[in-house]
């Protein structure tokens, strides 16, 4: 299948740190992609190219085969979106988020009801539609966040470490739904994690350190005889 999102040779700076340097990676169509990498490896720096807060100084970034640089509407229109930090308002009602997020992408009333209420019932908050979201759980507000994030039906789905601060049930939870998407919408999916055990041996896998990509492959592929631990620590050095 077509990629659903290709980076090549993308690099980028804030002042005399250079924060990516040639990074380059796809995301398959319909496919899971891990980026692994530790805090400070670049992955929320990335995500923030990808979603143009900031512009890439060099390389070229394609979303469902739109350039973001030359066609941006279109490419972010592709898109959805869970970052690191919580971007719900926490006073309105679920309901009323997903309306609000719908209103952006120019999704009709009518038809975004019908929408929020499928969102909804795939991630498990059906009964939830009318709750503020300050009452809901940190698992549950990750939920209704991908629900959102789904609501304009993407090509693919980005997450920056979008399991930091739940519990170990909560973070098994949205990660098997994430993973459930791409067979049930076709959505493809790019998760940003530090976490070695959210990734599953037949995963495509890239690695990112201090900026550059290491290794690209499956799991499998990269953790070989030693594990991927072990093959984490001896590619980037950090200590155990």
């Amino acid at each position: 299948m077509a990629a659903a999102l290709e980076i090549d040779r993308v690099s980028h700076s804030f002042g005399a740190v250079e924060a990516l340097k040639d990074v380059s990676l796809t995301v398959p169509g319909s496919g899971f992609t891990a980026l692994l990498g530790v805090n400070g490896a670049g992955k929320t720096t990335l995500f923030s190219l990808i979603t143009r807060l900031y512009n890439n100084s060099s390389g070229v970034i394609r979303v469902a085969g739109y350039d973001l640089r030359r066609q941006p509407a279109q490419a972010l229109a592709r898109l959805g979106v869970v970052f690191q930090s919580r971007a719900m308002d926490a006073d309105l009602t679920v309901r009323q988020n997903l309306a609000y997020h719908a209103s952006l992408h120019g999704i009709p009333r009518r038809q975004a009801a019908g929408r929020i209420g499928e969102m909804l019932a795939q991630v498990g908050l059906e009964g939830k539609a009318g709750d503020r979201v300050s009452s809901l759980s940190g698992g549950q507000q990750r939920r209704a966040e991908i629900a959102r994030a789904l609501i304009h039906q993407p090509d693919i789905l980005l997450l920056d470490e979008a399991t930091v601060g739940l519990d170990v049930k909560s973070r098994a939870e949205v990660l098997e739904l994430t993973r459930d998407l791409i067979a049930r919408n076709g959505v493809s999916v790019l998760w940003a994690t530090h976490l070695m055990d959210e990734i599953q041996p037949g995963d495509d896998l890239v690695i990112l350190h201090r900026g550059e990509v290491l290794r690209r492959g499956t799991a499998t592929e990269i953790a070989g005889q030693r594990g991927l631990t072990q093959a984490f620590l001896d590619l980037t050095g950090v200590s155990a």
